[in-house]
């Protein structure tokens, strides 16, 4: 579903989406505080450490009620049967516990894992509702939180946690991180963002377009992306960019792009860039220059651009292709 807003300048931001975060992870966080609260024995499975070929990777969740639902996923397949069966039969622990699975050659074959592949995982219950709603009002603020438990003694504790934290198992304590979707504020809703919006959406980023131009986001209909009509420089101050933020401007109007990218080279986005040939993307980083931002900030910024290929060489007529260093 796609969500409209204007953010006016001077004003307040009446920023929303519709369904601002479905990842997987929240998801299942989602639906375990949900089970829990309504009662519901309830066990949260994640995977912990992987060895060889593991279709799904350390961090990855999965909740388990007592008859079997499931949301999530820690392997794909057979183990989540195995999962299933346990819960039905009640012989899930009481206790955070570790299972493995793989160990053997046969075990590895009668659980569908490649060749080599081992999981480790932690099965814990869940008695309450209290650190789920701390870790889930963190990811809906757009902030990182780390959840660590003790194996031993069963005890947890939650923390804030910053953008190089992971999850992490010593045999004994399990450090799980969560946090808000990666996102992608791309600038202009032309073709060229549909694309781009369409593989950031199928890559499970949150998707948000700004155009304030009616002539081009009258007809916008693309679906898991929000649409926003505000100018693009209060855009990226009012969605809140983080370390999780990825901006591109593709209008190829400057008077929209560098504004844009004005705001976006001192934020704390992970990426920002701007589509255009080498020549446009100098005569930019001229222009950025007669504003407030420094060498190290205008170093950020990356150009993607559509290139000619020389058509001696027979390569197709064009690509696009990121410049040198």
């Amino acid at each position: 579903m796609i969500s409209i807003v204007n953010i006016s300048r001077g004003g307040a931001a009446a920023f929303h989406c519709e369904k601002p975060m479905n990842a997987l992870d929240l998801d299942v966080l989602q639906h375990a505080r949900d089970w829990v609260a309504a009662g519901s024995r309830v066990h949260l499975v994640t995977v912990v450490r992987t060895w060889g070929s593991a279709p799904r990777q350390a961090g990855a969740m999965l909740a388990l009620r007592e008859d079997g639902r499931m949301v999530g996923s820690v392997s794909g397949g057979c183990i989540e049967d195995d999962l299933i069966c346990r819960a039905r039969e009640g012989t899930l622990e009481d206790a955070p516990a570790r299972l493995t699975y793989g160990v053997t050659r046969d075990e590895a074959a009668r659980f569908g894992l490649p060749c080599g592949g081992t999981l480790r995982l932690i099965s814990e219950p869940l008695r309450d509702t209290q650190w789920l709603d701390l870790v889930l009002e963190s990811i809906r603020g757009h902030r990182l939180i780390q959840r660590t438990v003790d194996l031993q003694d069963g005890s947890s504790s939650v923390s804030a946690a910053g953008p190089a934290d992971g999850p992490d198992f010593d045999g004994r304590v399990f450090r799980s991180v969560y946090g808000p979707r990666w996102r992608l504020l791309i600038i202009g809703a032309n073709q060229t963002a549909q694309v781009l919006a369409n593989v950031a959406a199928t890559l499970d980023f949150h998707v948000t377009v700004c155009d304030p131009r009616e002539e081009f986001h009258g007809d916008w209909s693309l679906s898991r992306t929000t649409l926003i009509t505000s100018m693009p420089d209060d855009a990226v101050l009012e969605i809140g960019t983080d370390e999780r933020t990825a901006i591109v401007a593709v209008t190829h109007d400057p008077k929209l792009d560098d504004m844009a990218l004005l705001e976006a080279l001192k934020s704390r986005a992970f990426y920002v860039g701007a589509l255009g040939s080498r020549a446009n993307q100098q005569k930019r980083r001229e222009r950025l220059r007669l504003f407030d931002l420094d060498d190290s900030q205008i170093a950020r910024l990356h150009g993607p651009r559509w290139a000619c290929a020389s058509p001696a060489r027979r390569q197709p007529k064009s690509r696009l292709r990121s410049p040198p260093n």
